[in-house]
């Protein structure tokens, strides 16, 4: 129920805060804080303020942009694991692969530019096509 709730709010939050009225509000603030340092006499306590809601908000959308981001990502697995299976071509052994330790992925992507021919060929290819679209 909990995890529910968090997905449901970090998804609203998501949204808001990718608005640019949430980036003109943040810079209102900023400016706000700016403007009062004079009245505070620059202040510690004037410099706390700021400091202190900064490092809370930045704390709690870690968490936020890590569970929107980790949702995306699995989303997007989903479907290429989808396609990977409708594929005719398509070897399903990938389905899966990113459970892979970090050297087994380096070792498949190593094996995989092998087949598929030399860097350079690669490169010289996308040049081509590159000056196609111009």
């Amino acid at each position: 129920m909990i995890s529910r709730f968090f997905e449901r709010v970090a998804g609203q939050v998501a949204i808001a805060t990718g608005r640019p009225s949430a980036f003109m509000l943040s810079v209102a603030i900023i400016l706000v804080w700016a403007v009062t340092g004079p009245l505070f006499h620059f202040s510690d306590t004037w410099q706390l303020a700021i400091n202190t809601g900064t490092t809370i908000v930045t704390f709690l959308m870690v968490f936020l942009i890590q569970n929107a981001q980790n949702r995306d990502a699995s989303a997007i697995q989903a479907k290429l694991d989808e396609m990977i299976r409708a594929a005719t071509d398509a070897r399903n052994e990938f389905i899966g692969i990113e459970h892979l330790s970090e050297a087994d992925l380096v070792a498949l992507i190593s094996t995989l530019e092998m087949l598929c021919g030399s860097e350079m060929a690669h490169r010289r290819a996308i040049e081509r096509l590159i000056a196609r679209r111009r």
